[in-house]
């Protein structure tokens, strides 16, 4: 593998490193849709994050894995589109495998797609990039100010509250973890039911709930997905901490712990929506309030509850909650990566 061309955003924290697996050298993957080519990357019956040993995955290890990337690196690969509709297709990958959703990936995406000249982007007016995704098909609104880029709205599918108060024991004690589907399944959890607080200081003991929680859970009825096990299980637990309501509507600060241990240096896209379900369910975003969600690090998005608008699906239709995710995605670099035949350590290590 030589000469393997990616460029790196990060949103609110996250990095996500994109490329393109064909101009990389690979085959395409086989597949009419995105959801077809997820699962040939995914071993036959398994639970949707255990890769097959393809040349795909190869790639994702060299670019997810030290000395090129790290335990906490995000990315995915760019795919066809299912049709027409949308710009491009996208695959999301991380340390342990491939994801159903991604919002802070879907924001990263839009820029993208706009700085390299894939979507047509006017100076002053937002654009839409459509994006299908294995959960399927999303929407990263742009928006431009004097030529730049200044923010972009992730627009999810439809979310869900598929849990309430479901009781789980861990070594920090027995608590309740409420469950939403937003692409992928989230479990919340108050980190001070487990006499947590979502701090850097805690940091080492979220991991571990994060984890405790997300073993304890698996299968589990209301992590089951009605269109099979790929779209089913916990993949992440978001941890979050109450804050005083602000102006707008709540304000909590959150640690989404996904995948084996991964941390989430944003407030988490995908998992925002999953939130932004569940205070919907309480009553809490009635009217035009809005969630701002504070990640670990400090970052922040703002979340919201969308209206039933012409040709939207809507809370009312029965198939869940239409959310939109706001926050701001920037290129942090390009590269040009290679694997020497005769560097022992091949695609690399974790720790």
């Amino acid at each position: 593998m030589t000469g393997i061309r990616t460029t790196d955003y990060h949103t609110a924290g996250e990095p996500f490193r994109i490329v393109d697996p064909v101009a990389a050298g690979l085959p395409p993957l086989p597949g009419d849709t995105v959801a077809e080519r997820r699962a040939a990357l995914l071993a036959p019956g398994g639970d949707g994050t255990a890769p097959r040993p393809t040349p795909h995955d190869t790639l994702r290890r060299l670019l997810v894995q030290e000395p090129r990337g790290h335990a906490g690196m995000y990315g995915g690969f760019v795919v066809p589109p299912d049709d027409d509709g949308a710009h491009l297709g996208v695959l999301f990958w991380h340390k342990d495998g491939y994801s159903t959703a991604c919002g802070h990936g879907t924001m990263a995406l839009g820029a993208w797609a706009v700085d390299s000249g894939l979507v047509t982007a006017p100076a002053d007016r937002d654009v839409q990039v459509r994006v299908d995704v294995p959960s399927g098909r999303v929407t990263a609104t742009v928006h431009r100010e004097g030529g730049r880029t200044t923010g972009v709205t992730f627009r999810n599918v439809p979310a869900r509250v598929t849990g309430r108060e479901v009781p789980v024991d861990t070594s920090f004690g027995t608590v309740t973890a409420d469950l939403a589907y937003a692409g992928a399944c989230y479990a919340s959890v108050a980190a001070r039911d487990l006499g947590l607080a979502v701090d850097r200081r805690h940091l080492p003991e979220l991991v571990r709930a994060g984890r405790e929680i997300r073993a304890a859970l698996a299968g589990h009825p209301a992590t089951r997905h009605p269109d099979g096990p790929l779209l089913s299980g916990v993949y992440g637990v978001i941890l979050y901490d109450e804050l005083a309501d602000g102006p707008k509507g709540p304000h909590q600060r959150n640690v989404t712990v996904f995948a084996d241990g991964q941390i989430d240096r944003s407030p988490c896209g995908s998992g925002t929506s999953a939130r932004l379900a569940l205070l919907a369910a309480e009553g809490r975003l009635t009217g035009d309030r809005e969630l701002t969600h504070e990640s670990i690090t400090g970052t922040f998005f703002t979340g919201r509850a969308v209206a039933e608008r012409a040709g939207d699906r809507s809370r009312a239709a029965g198939e869940g909650l239409v959310t939109e995710v706001t926050g701001a995605a920037h290129r942090t670099g390009e590269h040009l990566f290679a694997l020497d035949p005769d560097d022992t350590l091949g695609t690399g290590f974790l720790l």
